[in-house]
């Protein structure tokens, strides 16, 4: 159900994150919320007219996250993250300026990644990232035809060690 049985490390977050123009950001959207370990932090620093839609697959991580965060500014969707044109779309939103993934792209049925990320590339503003946090670097094959620049990263303090990717539009 979740990608790692040991939550992503405070340090990881930061790392991922740090790219971010927290000021200039109005939608951040993140795939497989699971518990929120990066929900709150995304929360904690989005600007108060902001918007964060979280999207999963398993209904009990979404009401868990509804029930346990009173945040206006989070949308708790459960979906896939395949069909994130069309969650935005029904929701009125535009353009996402990031989009956060730790979604496990090399274990996904096949297709499915190939899918999320032209849905991703599709649903970010230009000089927008998808920021990606994965524990096999095979993710790059996914992302790497849908965006101008990526860049990669690896942090150690996390269990297990995680491979980032910042990838850019435009």
């Amino acid at each position: 159900m979740v990608g790692s049985i040991i939550p992503s490390s405070r340090v990881l977050i930061d790392k991922m994150l740090a790219p971010v123009d927290w000021e200039n950001t109005r939608l951040f959207v993140e795939y497989g919320p699971g518990v929120g370990t990066f929900t709150r932090p995304v929360l904690e620093k989005l600007g108060p007219e902001a918007t964060l839609v979280t999207i999963d697959t398993n209904p009990d991580f979404t009401g868990y996250l509804r029930e346990a965060i009173d945040d206006p500014r989070l949308v708790p969707v459960t979906g896939s993250a395949a069909d994130v044109e069309k969650i935005l779309a029904d929701r009125g939103l535009g353009q996402a300026d990031y989009v956060l993934s730790g979604l496990p792209f090399s274990t996904l049925p096949p297709g499915v990644g190939d899918d999320i990320a032209e849905a991703t590339a599709n649903v970010i503003r230009p000089d927008g990232a998808f920021l990606v946090y994965q524990f096999s670097p095979k993710v790059k094959d996914f992302i790497d035809p849908h965006f101008d620049r990526i860049e990669r990263g690896f942090e150690w303090i996390n269990v297990p060690p995680a491979t980032l990717f910042w990838a850019y539009k435009g």
